[in-house]
Order: structure tokens, then sequence, then C-alpha cells
């Protein structure tokens, strides 16, 4: 694993986790994870946050080499999903005298996860409250929703850093060398995506605060350039486009779909189009294509009919869009159906629920394989889409 500096006093004992294959259940993750925790030394030791029990055992063996002998005074909990608190108890009862610091949500749904006694161990804070650890001092600030009810923030004001919870994290290992911005964002939209006001409200918090670093709870701590990031932040939680650029989100059976799609790709690059990304949903990771999405201003789906519906790729890619709350985006329709083309309309259906799609002319049909008139109808409908 690779070796993560934070400070001198404030000392990472997070884990990499290179094992797991799908990261709730369900995002692919080829790099593995981080499960970030650290450890403020001080007059009171404050450990911040556990880790999945995936990694429980690593964990505490970092955890007690850190501290050489002595006891922590507090754990710090700022979110109680698994991949961050599944080792509460282990630690918990490795050190009985520890207390276990967070808000009164977290108090209320801990013995919903676990069975030890808390009687006399809890300190509760909420917004504005502090903890003096002698030379560090921890700020709590609240952040509802982002992405659960009970998730706050710590800010230790002596040396300006953001233990940001889930905020500002990403997939991958420690050592995963892989630029920052796609796996974040890939983690972001699909796991926080649905809660972007809220996550704009906590970085209105955020921003009254001297940050000079951002310890999140997966992937790498934040040291420099931290507008980049805020600013990235800023711009995925307010649902507009990062940049100009056309996703096609393709669903074909027989490939006859794929096919047509693969020459609107075409067509969009002869008429000028600069970023175009292709995706044949029944076998590429839908967690990026969610992202994609979400990255670029346009977006075309190309789906054929199968029971009179949707292909279930399609209807999954759509539904992660409206859940994630898909907005702000001109969008483009092309439907495939040999005898009774319905995809068309089931796709209409979904984007006209969605808040500011503007929906292009004209929605192409393809009856079973593309035609010249086909191809016209795409050069047509490739206009409408990059026209200003």
């Amino acid at each position: 694993m690779k070796e993560v500096t934070v400070t001198d006093s404030v000392l990472y004992v997070g884990c990499d986790d290179r094992d797991i294959d799908l990261f709730e259940s369900q995002y692919r993750v080829p790099n593995g994870v981080t499960y970030n925790s650290y450890v403020i030394m001080d007059e009171k030791i404050a450990v911040m946050d556990t880790v999945d029990p995936r990694a429980m055992e690593e964990w505490m063996q970092n955890v007690e080499r850190v501290l050489d002998g002595k006891g922590p005074d507090y754990l710090v909990i700022s979110h109680l999903e698994p991949d961050h608190a599944g080792s509460i108890q282990r630690i918990a009862e490795r050190y009985p005298a520890m207390k276990l610091v967070s808000n009164a949500k977290v108090f209320a749904m801990l013995p919903q996860f676990f069975n030890f006694d808390l009687t006399g161990r809890t300190v509760t804070v909420g917004e504005g409250d502090s903890l003096e650890l002698g030379s560090h001092t921890l700020h709590f600030v609240m952040a509802p929703m982002v992405h659960w009810p009970e998730v706050m923030v710590e800010y230790e004001s002596s040396e300006k850093i953001l233990f940001a919870a889930d905020g500002f994290g990403k997939f991958g290992a420690m050592d995963a060398e892989e630029e920052w911005t796609d796996e974040a964002r890939r983690y972001f939209i699909n796991i926080v995506g649905k809660y972007g006001p809220q996550v704009q409200a906590l970085l209105k918090k955020a921003a009254t605060l001297d940050i000079a670093m951002i310890c999140p709870l997966h992937g790498p701590v934040l040291k420099e350039n931290l507008g980049f990031y805020i600013d990235k932040y800023l711009k995925w939680s307010s649902y507009e486009p990062e940049e100009e650029g056309v996703v096609v989100a393709c669903a074909s059976i027989h490939g006859n779909t794929r096919k047509a799609m693969q020459r609107f790709v075409e067509i969009l690059r002869e008429k000028g189009a600069k970023n175009v990304v292709f995706f044949d949903l029944a076998r590429d990771d839908m967690a990026e294509a969610v992202a994609s999405a979400y990255r670029y201003d346009t977006l075309v789906t190309a789906c054929c009919t199968y029971d009179a519906n949707l292909f279930p790729c399609m209807e999954d890619f759509l539904y992660h869009l409206k859940i994630k709350n898909f907005q702000n985006r001109k969008v483009g329709i092309v439907e495939n159906g040999s005898w009774a083309p319905m995809a068309g309309k089931q796709m209409r259906s979904y984007f006209e629920g969605m808040k500011n799609i503007r929906i292009a002319d004209p929605m192409v049909t393809i009856r079973s394989t593309m035609t010249e008139e086909n191809e016209e109808e795409m050069k047509a409908l490739a206009d409408a889409l990059l026209a200003k």
C-alpha cells in the first residue's frame, strides 16, 4: 500500500481493498477502493472513523501501531454506512474507556448495526459544537443527506483540515495510477448525485472555512489546488454539464441498432463534434455511462423495442438517470423495431419526467436495419443536437 502522509500529528491508518469486485454490490472497481481512517495525536487522542469489516484486522493493526501502547480518548463517527462504520464495535470493545462522538441521528441508528452497551460512552454533538483535543480542535458541521441523513463532517481548525466523510472521495486504491477526476466523477454521480441541493448546502458552509487540506473517507488526501476539486463538486452538484460533448448510449440486441449508432457517431464527428463518447449499454460499465451523461451537455439514446418495451439495459440506464436527478441537457432519441416500434415513446416518457430536458427533432425510427433515409434523418438529428 502507498504510504500516506497527512501531518505530523494527524496520521493515516486506512486500508486499501484490492480484492473487492463490486463496491456497494453494483459499481465495478477494477483498481479497488480505499477505506480511509485517521488518528489525531494530541493530549486527547481521536480516531476519525473506522473501516469496512473486510479490512477490519488490518485497520486495527494500523491503529495500534500509531497509538504505540496508548488508548484513544474518542472515536468520531461521521457516517454509519458499513464501509466506514463497520468496525465500530471492534474498536469499542478493544478500548472500553474510549468515548464515541457523533450526532443524535447516529446514536439513534447505531443499535441497528451493532449490539454493545453505549451507556456512559457517548458524546453527542450538533451543528457548531466543538471538541478540544489539546492543540487541535474539531468543529462539527452537519451534512444531512450527503448522502445519508446522519452524516456530518469535521473541521480541525489548527491545521485547517476538513474531514469530509464521503465528500471528495473516489474509487481506486491509494496506489492506483489514475487521474482523479474520472473516478471521482463516477463515484460522486452514482453514489451522491441524487442529493445535489444538499451537497450545495454543505459546500456553502465549507466556503466559510479556511481549508488547507481535505481528508475524505475514500481516495487520496487532497492538499493542493483545492479550488479545482471544489469547482468540480459545485458543477456536479448543480447538474450542469462540465463540457460540450455528445454521449451516445446504445442498447442493441442483434447488432443492427449498434451498427446504426456507430455510423451516427461518425456523422457527429464529420459535422464537427469534438467530444463523442459511445456506450454499448449491454456490455460497457453502466456507472461510467451514467457519469459520462452528466459530464457532457448532450445525450443520445438508441434502443430496440423488446417485448413492446425497452431493452433492459436501456431501461436500467434511464432508471439510473432518473433517480440521480438528470437534468439540464439536450437529448436525441433513436428507436428500432421490426414490426411495432415502441422504444422511442418509452424513452421520451422518461425524459419528459426530468427537469429541463430539451428533446431534439427528428426522432429517428429504424425498421430492423438502417436505410439511406435513416442516415439522412440522423444527419438532421445531428444538426439539431449540435446547433447552438
